[in-house]
């Protein structure tokens, strides 16, 4: 996981940037620069708008008449392609070109970009995001293969550096700029943003990334992408309609166990496929990555929560504007990008297992602090240091869980393994803004008190992810 944005989809850079070195030889680029230009471009995208969208919030909620639920939809309609389709779409390169699922996954997020920005209502502005995530699940697996086989050994390094630090730039601006267009009065232009940076990758990509060979030596596993998505997508419904206020309906409780019939079809499907499958299951051979798997769903999920509720709550209850609140969060992809560096260092050096131990709970810690937030919240004195520990302790994780994902499984496992656990951090993010619904829905005094209760289970939350790498990764793991 990674220096990226203020959003937790983006802060997954490190890991997907894991991928990169995996994939197989390519025609070399002729301007390798432009090439990283490109790739930058498409995955900011994914970046820029997963931020922005969280500022964005009361006022579309306000602007389209939407309660609670639909406002979770409003994100998760995007993540959940995004989760599901991850795996899919990083093979759909292998087997189609990367080339060519850059360029159409760029286009289809472009076009869905525009179909929000102009949406007359929530339906149309929910499909527009569905299809922002399937452009995303397209795209960002692909702009990182391209960048592992334009760039070899020190630049390859470089390269990957760039990327992150760049998405990590425009994924923090994205929402001080969002909420500068929603407090002039158009919460439309958030999602015109997207527009200019699709253009500009998919000029670069059409002209400088080079034709890659396609391989179909084995058939996409359409089925297990299908089969994740529609079981995802039930039970983010279920989840949505149990947190709200009408609480388990038995349309809640069928769609959950609907889900669950689906979700282990789907296993039972990436068992029979063995190493074809979007998902290998050998994966779980090793005890470790199946501590880095929860502790990623853990402590991403309480991240989600974290970028979601953080700036509703400024603008709902202590009165910020949306560019203030956008602004709010800021400190936290700038002393990632600043810090995670001289961690995964030291973890280099020590192994990732203490780091990965202890800083979750410095996370935790700041959480807790969250509690001082009220209706009269100062930044400098009540936000501000939330965010501070809460960064410094995301600083102490996100580079060793790269460094424990890429020792955790065999070498011919790496790419699909860190491809895993870039969309689990995803899922988490899914599954937390899918039980929010009790918070979303309150207003005044309860707003805030279903606000602190989110936060202290955020902060259970993330000491289990810490418990999850005290009792399930191996001590000498990642070790040098």
């Amino acid at each position: 996981m990674g220096t990226s944005s203020s959003d937790p989809a983006a802060v997954t850079g490190s890991c997907d940037a894991a991928v990169a070195p995996c994939q197989r030889s390519a025609p070399a680029a002729s301007r390798p620069g432009l090439v990283l230009a490109a790739t930058i471009l498409a995955s900011s995208l994914a970046f820029v708008d997963g931020s922005v969208v969280n500022v964005a919030l009361p006022t579309i909620g306000q602007n389209l008449h939407a309660d609670a639920g639909t406002l979770q939809w409003v994100i998760n309609s995007y993540l959940l392609p995004l989760s599901a389709l991850l795996l899919l779409g990083g093979a759909a390169g292998d087997h189609f070109g990367r080339r060519r699922l850059l360029i159409s996954g760029t286009t289809l997020f472009a076009l869905a970009s525009f179909g929000c920005a102009v949406a007359p209502n929530l339906s149309t502005l929910l499909t527009s995001r569905l299809l922002q995530g399937v452009g995303a699940a397209m795209l960002m697996p692909n702009s990182l293969a391209i960048l592992g086989q334009s760039f070899a050994g020190e630049s390859k390094g470089r390269a990957i550096g760039i990327w992150a630090a760049s998405g990590a730039a425009l994924g923090a601006i994205g929402p001080v700029i969002g909420g500068w267009l929603i407090d002039l009065g158009s919460w439309r232009a958030i999602f015109l943003l997207n527009l200019p940076l699709a253009i500009g990758a998919i000029v670069l990509a059409w002209q400088f990334v080079p034709r890659d060979h396609e391989t179909r030596d084995h058939p996409l596993d359409v089925l297990g992408g299908l089969l994740a998505t529609v079981g995802l997508a039930a039970l983010t419904w279920a989840l949505t309609i149990g947190s709200g206020t009408g609480g388990w309906t038995p349309g809640a409780g069928v769609a959950a166990v609907f889900s669950a019939g689906l979700l282990i079809l789907f296993l039972l499907i990436e068992r029979r496929r063995g190493e074809a499958a979007m998902l290998p299951l050998g994966l779980f051979a090793s005890k470790s990555l199946i501590g880095l798997t929860l502790f990623t769903f853990l402590l991403y999920g309480a991240l989600g929560e974290l970028f979601v509720l953080v700036p509703y709550m400024l603008i709902k209850t202590a009165g910020y504007s949306a560019t203030a609140a956008g602004a709010a969060l800021l400190p936290l992809p700038l002393l990632l990008t600043m810090t995670s560096p001289l961690f995964g260092g030291l973890a280099g050096r020590i192994g990732p297992r203490l780091p990965l131990a202890t800083g979750p709970l410095v996370v935790a810690a700041g959480f807790a602090l969250a509690l001082r937030i009220d209706t009269s919240a100062h930044y400098w004195s009540d936000v501000l240091p939330m965010i501070l520990l809460i960064a410094f302790g995301m600083s102490a994780a996100v580079a060793p869980l790269t460094t424990a994902v890429l020792t955790a499984v065999d070498a011919q496992h790496t790419g699909s393994a860190s491809g895993l656990n870039s969309a689990v951090a995803r899922l988490g993010g899914l599954i937390a803004t899918a039980l929010l619904g009790t918070v979303l829905a309150a207003q005044g005094q309860l707003l805030l008190t279903a606000f602190h209760v989110a936060m202290l289970a955020g902060a259970v939350a993330c000491v289990a992810a810490s418990l999850s790498a005290i009792t399930l990764l191996a001590a000498r793991l990642g070790h040098r």
